[in-house]
């Protein structure tokens, strides 16, 4: 039987590309579709969910279509662009290499070569399937003459249901303080998660003494990461802002549901996993209007066309205080859950892939 296999440098755990991609194979699987996980490098956590991709070279079959997940480099790029396969590119967005200039040359020069294989990749692609208009639009200007979008497949809708004990525990430590901000995503340079702590600052300093700020996600970058600890030490924040990692989906869920609003300032989003979320998880958003952040937002949360720290900290504030506005863009929401029809993303992205398959497509 015809396969769809996916290709992806690392296939990683508690990460929305990663997540995705076991989630395409757990649905290709179910529909009856041979599909197998081939990586660049194994993790240790997935490493019996992938397979060396040079493997395939003696395992390939006669109309198999292959699926890159594509949000950064690898050498396997150009091993994937010489494949007579029809090819489909799962696009994720690129975090622009200048995020990570004055923080990691390594990894700079990594987003600079993603750039090169997208560009290597896309004119010959028979599809690109996006998560996100912005993300179909880099598709396009790549070259890839064959697009559609389909949001990321992996978020839980409804929302996983939080940890009793973290749950109990993160309000008994907050019920005597202000207002509870969080802000959850990778501590990486574009997230810019400095400007939240900055908010947070004068938001202590002015109108709500009390506010604290929870930041999880995992140090992706660990200049920029050491730098931000170092930035809320300096501003007598060490007490004010958390640093969270390593946690279970239940245990995030948790922190959602404890929190008073979503602070989400990042100025590069392919998607933005969070802010879904949290209009799960009934949390009011406040956000950078940067990237697929206002397509994936709608009318849901605020958004903001500039974000200097007191213009943060008064919006903050204002939706931790005001249980009207609140209540408003709760239920805008969840208004705006149903709009993005998440549940059925994994039916649509099944038959896009099939769709490959079925007109034995080798490129535009």
């Amino acid at each position: 039987m015809k396969g769809i296999h996916q290709f992806v440098p690392m296939l990683h755990r508690h990460d929305a590309v990663g997540e995705h991609t076991r989630s395409l194979r757990d649905l290709l699987v179910a529909a009856g579709v041979p599909s197998h996980i081939y990586s660049e490098i194994p993790d240790p956590a997935t490493a019996g969910e992938t397979r060396p991709y040079l493997d395939y070279e003696s395992e390939a079959e006669a109309g198999d279509v292959l699926v890159y997940q594509f949000a950064t480099y690898s050498a396997m790029a150009e091993w994937v662009a010489a494949r007579p396969e029809p090819l489909v590119i799962n696009y994720h967005s690129i975090t622009p290499p200048e995020y990570f200039g004055p923080w990691n040359n390594a990894i700079t020069r990594l987003q600079v070569g993603a750039r090169a294989d997208l560009d290597l990749l896309a004119p010959g692609a028979a599809l690109g399937i996006a998560v996100s208009h912005f993300d179909a639009d880099e598709l396009g200007a790549a070259g890839c003459s064959r697009t559609t979008v389909i949001p990321v497949v992996n978020v839980q809708v409804p929302p996983v249901e939080p940890d009793r004990a973290t749950l109990d525990r993160l309000r008994e430590r907050w019920s005597d303080r202000g207002g509870a901000w969080l802000s959850v995503g990778r501590l990486a340079p574009n997230k810019a998660h400095q400007q939240a702590i900055a908010a947070l600052f004068v938001a202590r300093a002015t109108s709500d003494p009390g506010a604290h700020l929870a930041l999880v996600g995992s140090p992706s970058e660990p200049a920029y990461a050491a730098a931000l600890r170092r930035y809320a030490s300096s501003l007598g924040l060490a007490d004010a802002v958390e640093f969270v990692s390593g946690v279970s989906d239940a245990e995030l869920a948790a922190h959602y549901r404890a929190a008073d609003v979503l602070v989400m300032l990042s100025e590069h989003e392919g998607f933005g996993v969070p802010l879904v979320e949290a209009m799960g998880h009934g949390l009011p958003i406040l956000a950078f209007r940067a990237g697929a952040v206002p397509e994936i937002l709608g009318d849901a949360g605020i958004l903001l066309d500039h974000k200097g720290p007191r213009r943060v900290a008064e919006a903050a504030c204002e939706l931790t205080s005001d249980s009207g506005e609140r209540d408003r863009l709760v239920e805008a929401g969840m208004v705006r859950l149903r709009a993005l029809d998440l549940g059925g993303a994994g039916k649509l992205l099944v038959e896009a892939v099939q769709g490959v398959s079925a007109s034995g497509a080798t490129g535009p």
